[in-house]
């Protein structure tokens, strides 16, 4: 009895290699569908349509982006790590979901390292406090100015942790009192900055630059530990404030559900650096106000992880508590 149990286990992991392998060798076979946590025009849905485009013509078939914001990115994660790891549905997504969600919420609906497969690390991309330009504002010791003068009106908006946590930081340390408010996406967050229904938000560079050009919204600083030659004359929040030890930056990657099919992985962490590696999409990125940094399956697994500890580090700077 024993032998033939063991025969009979290892005819099943010999089908089961089987067809992964049958599988990896006619995928794809038709539309894949790309999966972003956030609303339409966001930094997630930008960088997927922009992906999404020579991916489709790489492997063959159509790359269609489908949104599913709210819940700070707990839906889509949670309806992707549910999904078959069979490569027709991945996930765009940021910090949000695989860093700071595990120490923004008491309990999450997925794991964010056992329930997904990485493929590819894609860009970092640090954000910016920003105002209404109609406000007399021009940088952080105004703002704090002009929130000691109006304390009931202060407030901030933010649609992913990448800009609640700096602005909670913010508020936090210097004792602003500010209130944040959630939205779906990062365009509905900064029309309540231009609207007026909040005084600032911290928003990525690609979502507010068209607002920041038409002088519709000022910037006054960023993110990271260090400042950025994207933007070289904006002091970082840290420095402008004295948060010690504070800074993050945004870091954007590709998953699928777990146990995705190795040569599925491999084939699509090798289009994503072919369609990385063109100049003029790094060209279009930094234009955006965003980093390329391709990082294959192992290394992104790798740093995955480690921006687990430092997402926790500054969330615990920010003082916010898990819901």
């Amino acid at each position: 009895m024993t032998r033939y149990l063991i025969r009979l286990a290892a005819s099943w992991v010999t089908l089961m290699c089987l067809g992964t392998s049958v599988l990896a060798q006619t995928w794809p076979s038709k539309p894949i569908k790309i999966q972003i946590a956030f609303g339409p025009g966001s930094a997630s849905d930008i960088f997927a349509r922009m992906i999404g485009e020579p991916l489709s013509k790489a492997v063959g078939q159509p790359v269609i982006v489908e949104s599913k914001p709210g819940a700070a990115g707990q839906i889509a994660a949670e309806f992707v790590a549910r999904a078959p790891a069979d490569g027709y549905t991945l996930f765009l997504t940021t910090n949000t979901t695989h860093s700071a969600n595990p120490y923004l919420f008491k309990k999450l609906s997925y794991d964010p390292i056992k329930d997904f497969t990485p493929i590819s690390r894609i860009s970092y991309f640090p954000f910016l406090l920003v105002v209404d330009g109609k406000l007399p504002i021009n940088n952080i010791a105004e703002l704090l100015t002009y929130a000691k003068a109006n304390p009931q009106q202060i407030g901030y908006s933010y649609s992913s942790s990448a800009g609640q946590v700096p602005a909670a930081a913010l508020s936090n340390a210097t004792k602003m009192g500010a209130v944040g408010v959630a939205y779906k996406s990062a365009p509905e967050a900064l029309n309540s900055v231009v609207g007026g229904q909040v005084t600032f938000s911290i928003i990525d560079f690609a979502t507010s630059q068209a607002l920041i050009k038409a002088g519709r919204l000022r910037a006054l600083a960023v993110t990271p530990q260090t400042r950025t030659t994207l933007a070289p004359n904006l002091p970082t929040i840290s420095e402008a404030v004295g948060i010690k030890d504070f800074g993050v930056t945004a870091w954007l990657g590709l998953f699928g559900p777990a146990n995705l099919p190795v040569a599925i992985v491999d084939k699509l962490n090798t289009e994503i650096q072919k369609i990385l590696g063109s100049h003029e999409l790094q060209e279009k990125l930094r234009s955006m106000g965003v980093e390329p940094a391709p990082a294959g399956p192992e290394e992104f697994q790798q740093f995955v992880k480690s921006q687990l500890g430092v997402w926790q580090q500054q969330i615990k700077i920010s003082g916010m508590e898990p819901q």
